[in-house]
């Protein structure tokens, strides 16, 4: 063993450059809890990041496709939006086939995105999560800029968004799998999913950010809405490599702190233990990507996520153009305009998010809650799409509460679900699989979530009553595949209900 000094000197060395620049201007050591709140703090905007950028091509498409179809619009010819509104388009989105171009941008992207996620849960269990979210950060960054270069470039070939969007969505695989791998490596299993599904505001933030950022900069011409959130996002992928410690262990901090001024509680309850706790880490292997399939409830849940995600990912690229194109209140909005509105639906994420971790986390019950969430999505889905002409104010209403029912099971799945699936007592003790599960699950999910957006840009061109009308249909079965576990659920509260009544009974007699 070596010396006191010589074990604090290899700490010291272990250090990322950034925690060294804090400990210089704090004049002493980071604590645990503060390496805590470095890691959400930096994971939150990474993944805002990943967002932001995602978010833009849905802000832009009314821009680069002006024209609105008169079909399925139900409304006098008078009303219906003309090109002068929105501009006259770029080539080739202009295109009598311009809607549907812009769909199959959007399935290039998320296919290539969904095929990245199952290789990225590989290689996030198997190599530096800090320098892989660094190089997919900056990777996406740059291809996501390479979009709106072309419009200095003046290019108009289809296939040059094609292959840029694809590569941005390999790049863009890297984040989700990685971001939770860290935050699971920090955090404890207490109020989980209340704790995720508040982090988990990232992708809403996100959303958010990449749309006001990408409406601002329309009016300097629509290619600063890519390069703009692509700056943006480079810069947080350095601030990932100078500050993001992966574990505990990477860079020789010690939980004895956090251990010792946190009491457990007795019994099987695990409420200060790391969510990766392995007894013989030298020892681990990865789990392998079919062992990971048979965890109890990946299946399922990753099954589940498949439509839910088809549904929120349809509103998160075509929401923007179907309001900048549907007549409210008699009027048609600009595509700032638009594209700002539906920032709400986002901002119901969020309230949804935390709801779902929270009654998830009160009932312990994780399927009842997603698939409660799903069944109230149907009805919020009709009354959007029925009433939501009626006035600014009413479809302002009903996105947000329409954005809380569909998030919801979205942000509990890919998160507290996730970490409970990836940490199950099925792989006695091993570490090394939340990535790999988390990649399974939302990579499932990207699979719909490509779908969703390539059938929106086919159906909307006839009927957008026929796009709502799909969406309600994939929450119905979302909800439907979780019966199973939601029985199971069900059969385990009656039965410690049982439980508790019975030495009640007994003193009574």
């Amino acid at each position: 063993m070596g010396s006191a000094p010589e074990l604090s000197l290899k700490r010291s060395s272990s250090k990322l450059l950034g925690i060294r620049a804090i400990e210089y201007l704090k004049g002493g050591p980071v604590s645990f809890k503060t390496h805590q709140a470095i890691v959400l703090i930096v994971t939150f905007l990474a993944y805002t990041s990943y967002h932001a950028t995602r978010k833009t091509t849905s802000i832009v498409k009314s821009v680069l496709d002006p024209q609105s179809s008169d079909i399925g619009l139900s409304l006098p010819k008078k009303n219906r939006i003309s090109s002068s509104v929105l501009g006259n388009g770029w080539a080739p989105f202009n295109e009598s086939d311009g809607t549907s171009l812009l769909g199959d941008v959007d399935v290039a992207f998320l296919s290539f995105y969904a095929l990245g996620m199952y290789f990225s849960g590989h290689f996030g269990d198997r190599c530096n999560l800090r320098i892989f979210l660094t190089v997919g950060m900056l990777g996406t960054a740059l291809f996501t800029s390479l979009f709106g270069v072309a419009y200095w470039a003046n290019i108009h070939n289809f296939y040059y968004f094609l292959v840029v969007q694809m590569i941005a969505g390999l790049f863009q695989s890297t984040g989700w799998p990685s971001v939770v791998a860290v935050v699971g490596n920090w955090f404890g299993k207490s109020k989980r999913g209340l704790i995720m599904g508040i982090w988990n505001a990232h992708t809403s933030v996100g959303n958010i950010t990449g749309s006001l950022i990408a409406s601002a900069m329309l009016c300097n011409g629509w290619g600063w809405s890519f390069v703009v959130p692509g700056l943006m996002m480079a810069f947080v992928g350095l601030m990932v490599f100078f500050l993001l410690p992966v574990a505990p262990e990477s860079v020789g901090v010690s939980r004895e702190e956090d251990e010792c001024n946190s009491p457990k509680k007795s019994g099987d309850e695990e409420v200060n233990e790391p969510l990766l706790a392995p007894e013989n880490p030298a020892e681990e292997e990865p789990v392998g990507f079919l062992e990971a399939w048979k965890i109890p409830g990946v299946a399922p849940f990753a099954l589940c996520l498949f439509f839910a995600k088809l549904v929120a990912y349809t509103f998160l690229y075509w929401l923007p153009f179907y309001v900048s194109h549907t007549a409210i209140d008699g009027k048609y909005l600009s595509s700032e305009t638009s594209g700002t509105l539906s920032t709400l639906f986002d901002v119901g994420g969020v309230l949804g998010g935390i709801l779902a971790g929270h009654i998830s986390d009160h009932l312990d019950a994780r399927a009842i809650t997603a698939a409660s969430f799903m069944y109230c999505a149907i009805p919020a889905l009709f009354f959007y799409r029925s009433y939501g002409h009626v006035s600014l104010i009413v479809n302002a209403a009903l996105m947000f509460i329409t954005g809380m029912f569909v998030n919801g099971p979205y942000a509990l799945i890919t998160t507290a679900v996730s970490a409970d699936l990836g940490t199950h007592k099925s792989l006695r003790g091993n570490s090394r699989a939340l990535a790999t599960v988390t990649a399974i699950i939302d990579g499932t999910g990207s699979i719909g979530a490509a779908i969703g957006p390539l059938l929106t840009g086919y159906i909307s061109a006839k009927s957008w009553s026929a796009v709502f009308t799909m969406l309600m249909i994939a929450a119905l079965i979302a909800g439907l595949l979780l019966t199973r576990l939601v029985m199971a659920e069900v059969a385990a509260k009656i039965e410690e209900s049982r439980s508790n009544r019975a030495p009640e009974c007994s003193l009574d007699v």
